[in-house]
C-alpha cells in the first residue's frame, strides 16, 4: 500500500512562492509515476506537473513556466516549487502515484489513471 503525505501548503499573496513536499512510503521500486494535481472549489481535479523515471518533467498549462517539479529518490520525496503565484492557483493540491507496471514510467497527468492520492494540502493565494 502506497502512502503519500503532502506538506507545505499555506496562504500567500499574489506573486509569492511556496514549495510543496510529498513523502512517499510503502513501495520499494520505481513502478510509479509521481505527480501533482489540484482541485479548486466547484472544479474538476486537474493535473499540474508530473515526472518520469528519468526525472523528465511534464507540465500542463496551469504550471508551465512558474512551477517546477522535482524528486529526491533517496528521501522518497516529491516536490513542487511554485513561483509567481496567482489567485487562480488557489486550490487543494494533491500528490499522486500512478502505477506503470515496471520499467520506464512516463510522466502521467491523467487523474483517472492515478492509483494513490495523498490527503491534499491547501494553497490559498490572495490578491
Amino acid at each position: 500500500q502506497v502512502q503519500l503525505v503532502e506538506s507545505g501548503g499555506g496562504s500567500v499573496q499574489a506573486g509569492g512562492s511556496l514549495r510543496l513536499s510529498c513523502k512517499a512510503s510503502g513501495y520499494t521500486d520505481s513502478r510509479y509515476s509521481m505527480g501533482w494535481f489540484r482541485q479548486a472549489p466547484g472544479k474538476e481535479r486537474e493535473g499540474v506537473a508530473a515526472i518520469d523515471t528519468w526525472g523528465n518533467a511534464r507540465y500542463t498549462d496551469s504550471g508551465k513556466g512558474r512551477f517546477t517539479i522535482s524528486q529526491d529518490n533517496a528521501k522518497n520525496t516529491l516536490y513542487l516549487q511554485m513561483n509567481s503565484l496567482k489567485p487562480e492557483d488557489t486550490a487543494m493540491y494533491y500528490c499522486a502515484a500512478t502505477n506503470c507496471g515496471g520499467g520506464y514510467c512516463p510522466a502521467s497527468l491523467e487523474s483517472y489513471r492515478v492509483n494513490y492520492w495523498g490527503q491534499g494540502t491547501q494553497v490559498t493565494v490572495s490578491s
